[in-house]
């Protein structure tokens, strides 16, 4: 767990620096994971660095919702003092070196999958800073990874009967993001004819499905999602609850199936949905051409894109 102390049998470790939303931080946090396990490194967790300049979107660390692995870094490991300079000059030295010998790998949206992550061999210190987004940095280890994002048990009653109701129904978790303005025309938007579609194919291809919606704004996904079908709940109780977010991930983890929007929340959600013959319906990036949704190796090739 974070804040175990050092082992000291291990002669290297992998330091990642977690950042972004909750989804991006255990996109992080696993390819993190599965380096340090290929290598019998230990597993430093940077929980800090990344979140103190989040001033536009103010940001949290929230992996303590899980049941992680790793120590918190040391202040050192985190470059401190003067974090901003020295960090830069690690990554313009690693950036003269071959893959292979670099002591510091960067990588952010927009480049993609990266094999050679998973050939790196870790000998003394591996400073890990990027989003590392697709299931290719980490499937091999797929069970641990699960195992590791194990949530607490529900607590409250109106999460208790969703979770009973979506056990109950052939439960389809739909998620609704805007990055922008509902209505705007965003690029970043999914558009509200992607949701008609997937509830098309949603409906054709399976049993008498029931639809629970979750969204960032429930008043706009009313309007967005057609809820014309009898059988569709809006879970809105946890949109003004502290950790509200945290609260429907793992609400959505209980459907049996998944319609996501383009977002790394849903993507998680639907990644450790555990019914072995779910349906995930995921914006095709002919549907989203925002830079961060159309990365290579983003999703899986068993999901349906529309």
């Amino acid at each position: 767990m974070v804040g175990e102390k050092p082992n000291k049998n291990m002669s290297s470790k992998v330091i990642a620096r977690i950042m972004g939303g909750l989804g991006n931080q255990m996109f992080c946090y696993a390819a993190a994971r599965r380096m340090a396990l290929a290598n019998d490194a230990e597993l430093v967790l940077d929980d800090e660095t990344a979140f103190s300049r989040d001033h536009q979107y103010q940001r949290k660390y929230s992996l303590t919702a899980f049941t992680i692995a790793g120590r918190q870094a040391t202040s050192a490991e985190k470059f401190k003092p003067f974090e901003q300079i020295r960090r830069k000059v690690a990554r313009e030295i690693s950036h003269r070196r071959p893959f292979e010998k670099r002591a510091y790998i960067d990588q952010f949206e927009g480049e993609g999958f990266d094999p050679r992550l998973l050939d790196r061999r870790v000998r003394d210190t591996l400073w890990l800073d990027g989003y590392w987004q697709g299931e290719g940095y980490f499937v091999d280890i797929a069970d641990t990874i699960r195992a590791d994002f194990k949530m607490a048990p529900i607590t409250t009653q109106q999460d208790h009967d969703v979770a009973s109701q979506m056990a109950a129904t052939n439960s389809v978790a739909v998620h609704l993001r805007w990055f922008d303005n509902p209505g705007s025309k965003s690029r970043l938007n999914v558009s509200p004819d992607y949701y008609r579609s997937a509830f098309k194919v949603a409906v054709r291809r399976l049993e008498s499905p029931h639809f629970f919606v979750f969204s960032d704004n429930p008043k706009a996904a009313r309007i967005a999602f057609d809820a014309s079908s009898k059988k569709t709940t809006f879970v809105t109780h946890n949109s003004t609850a502290h950790d509200g977010a945290l609260a429907d991930f793992r609400l959505m983890r209980y459907a049996r199936h998944f319609i996501i929007a383009n977002s790394s929340f849903s993507w998680w959600a639907a990644w450790l949905g555990e019914a072995t013959d779910k349906l995930v319906i995921a914006p095709s990036t002919k549907t989203v051409t925002a830079p961060s949704w159309t990365l290579n190796g983003l999703l899986p090739k068993r999901w349906l894109k529309i």
